[in-house]
């Protein structure tokens, strides 16, 4: 219980960077189960499906090899290049079988977590001649599996083949009857058959074995959850330095902000809680464009640099409180709100082109679409 508390149980499923880490060092999910399985049964398969046509080809290069011409025994030049195209005769025999062998082989370990090369795996390490280490590792819970496991397929080929024995019985008596070769012939089919039912029944053991070892190498990869708290921070980067960096980018983000706050054609504000910079180009944009804005005392700020480079300031506290809750830097103003921003831009339009003495009338209250009157005092929707 108080290894839980101190979360040194490996309860937690290894991550990505774990399982990437363990297929760098070659461990991987195998199962020797199957990569015997396939090789076997294929093999088999290959034999009893070509099995007549090898065993012609075998008969021709014996003959051919065992029965050289007087003259050839005569020459020890043309016996060498007898020689040799014999040598070539027979891995011309073998390599189709040998080249099924090696691509079964390979398929298992595709199968099972892909084919992983691993200098680490292949290196020396001194303790792997330790003998204390080794026979530990054969009296382990694992070598007891393994024994276990080979027990069970021992039993298992033994009653497949004492089966087919008995089934086979009659057919394997009758064999006295026949020629010395059809007999021979008959008898290679029975051997190949019996063998390719035994090993077939290699799958039972497989099908078992292949999720064990899934289980298993996931099991010896689980993680406890302080170790998956350190990968976090190594990988993400520690919380107060994530904290830090966002700081930084709120900052950098605002001192962009309060730079294009010179380049608006009015600010609206709240009068103090929240100021919002609206900036109209009627040749680049359909609507005017939310290019600052802020509350509290980025609000303040906004107001200060409007003021020090004469951008008009309107107070407007539903107007600036719906915008400030409804956009964002860079959006358009939302169409429910174009009348009411056109009759403001509309005003500070006016004041710049009619002279200072010329008196110009300010907008009547600007009444909002139902939607916007729903922000509260903190220019949020109500219940968000």
């Amino acid at each position: 219980m108080a290894e839980e508390q101190l979360g040194q149980e490996r309860s937690e499923q290894p991550t990505g960077k774990r399982l990437d880490e363990a297929r760098k060092k070659g461990q991987v999910a195998r199962s020797r189960e199957l990569n015997t399985f396939l090789v076997v049964v294929g093999g088999l398969a290959f034999l009893w499906l070509t099995g007549g046509q090898l065993s012609d080809a075998i008969i021709a290069f014996m003959e051919q090899m065992l029965t050289p011409s007087i003259e050839l025994m005569s020459n020890s030049q043309l016996m060498l290049t007898h020689l040799g195209t014999g040598i070539f005769s027979g891995l011309v025999l073998v390599v189709p079988l040998l080249a099924l062998t090696v691509f079964l082989a390979l398929m298992g370990p595709s199968v099972m977590g892909g084919i992983v090369f691993s200098p680490s795996a292949l290196a020396f390490k001194i303790e792997k001649l330790d003998p204390i280490k080794g026979l530990s590792r054969i009296f382990s819970a694992k070598g007891l599996l393994e024994l276990v496991k080979a027990l069970l397929k021992f039993l298992l080929i033994s009653a497949v083949a004492f089966v087919l024995f008995l089934s086979l019985q009659t057919e394997m008596m009758s064999l006295a009857r026949l020629q010395v070769s059809e007999a021979i012939v008959r008898s290679g089919e029975l051997i190949l058959l019996a063998a390719l039912c035994a090993a077939l029944s290699l799958a039972i053991v497989a099908s078992i074995d292949i999720p064990f070892q899934i289980w298993d190498h996931t099991k010896q990869l689980k993680m406890t959850k302080q170790e998956v708290r350190d990968e976090s921070k190594e990988t993400d980067g520690r919380p107060e330095v994530k904290a830090r960096i966002r700081q930084l980018q709120r900052e950098a983000s605002q001192r962009r902000m309060l730079q294009d706050v010179p380049q608006a054609d009015v600010v609206i504000t709240n009068p103090t809680h929240y100021s919002v910079a609206l900036k109209y180009d009627p040749e680049g944009s359909a609507a005017p464009v939310v290019i600052a804005k802020g509350a509290d005392l980025i609000a303040l700020k906004i107001r200060a640099i409007a003021h020090d480079h004469a951008v008009p300031i309107y107070e407007e506290p539903p107007l600036a409180r719906a915008i400030f809750g409804s956009t964002e830097i860079g959006d358009e103003i939302p169409a429910p709100l174009f009348l009411a921003v056109a009759r403001v831009l509309a005003y500070v339009f006016q004041l710049a082109r009619e002279s200072s003495e010329k008196y110009v009338p300010r907008p009547t209250a600007i009444p909002l679409p139902e939607e916007f009157e729903r922000f509260n005092e903190e220019g949020v929707l109500n219940g968000h």
